[in-house]
C-alpha cells in the first residue's frame, strides 16, 4: 500500500526507513521521500512511527 501518493513510496519503505532511525516525519521523508510532496500523508507516516515505537518497546517488555 502506497503511504505517499506524491512520491510513490510504500508502507514497507516507510517502515524500513523508521527502523533505520528516521524518527521524524522530516527524517522520513529525507531517507525516502515521503511527506515531501503535498503533505497529505504525514498524518499516516506519524502513526506509523507510533506503531514502530511500540513494537519496538513490547517486545523487549516480554
Amino acid at each position: 500500500m502506497y503511504v505517499c501518493i506524491c512520491h510513490r513510496v510504500r508502507e514497507c519503505e516507510v517502515r524500513q526507513a523508521i527502523r533505520a532511525g528516521a524518527y521524524s516525519e522530516d527524517a522520513v521523508g529525507d531517507e525516502c521521500g515521503a511527506g515531501t510532496g503535498c503533505g497529505t500523508c504525514l498524518d499516516r507516516i506519524a502513526d506509523l512511527i507510533d506503531a514502530e515505537a511500540t513494537n519496538a518497546v513490547l517486545p523487549a517488555l516480554a
